[in-house]
């Protein structure tokens, strides 16, 4: 069976730690996370999925990430049910977290609330310029042709 998740989007509150009555540290919060695809004269469309975390993944989510952070979250779908409070039966999703990464540069200064330009950092060279001129050419000099494959000591 595969049950694997990643998603990537935004915080839309500051995750709150809270812990079991037997200690265990657990987080749940939401990530706004944009479709891919947008029909032509539409806007793009966002869903939010709920995310919940346990233990050290939860420590490390509500140390670091805050309300508007772009985050990467690596896990797996969970359904449960359950009864709200008019009686009727509920189904809720959510993606368990086994790991979260950082999805953006680090800001400058303080930590905000509202997500900030990242700083402007000089452009990296591009691939091309990068490349030896034999590299790019893709004669390196460093192995010898074999002309067929009846001389490979194979």
């Amino acid at each position: 069976m595969l049950n694997v998740a990643v998603l990537m989007g935004r915080l839309t509150a500051d995750p709150e730690l809270r812990h079991t009555p037997n200690g265990i540290a657990v987080t749940s919060f939401t990530l706004a996370c944009d479709r891919s695809y947008v029909k032509t004269g539409a806007e793009r469309q966002t869903d939010f999925i709920d995310i919940v975390a346990w233990r050290n993944t939860a420590e490390f989510v509500c140390k670091y990430f805050h309300k508007g952070q772009l985050v990467a979250v690596q896990g797996s779908m969970q359904t449960r049910t359950y009864t709200d409070k008019e009686g009727n039966k509920r189904k809720a999703f959510e993606i368990v977290a086994d790991n979260a990464h950082f999805a953006e540069p680090k800001r400058d200064g303080a930590v905000s609330s509202s997500p900030a330009p990242a700083k402007a950092a000089s452009p990296a060279p591009r691939h091309e310029e990068q490349a030896s001129p034999a590299y790019a050419s893709g004669d390196t000099g460093d192995f010898q042709e074999i002309p067929s494959d009846d001389d490979l000591p194979f």
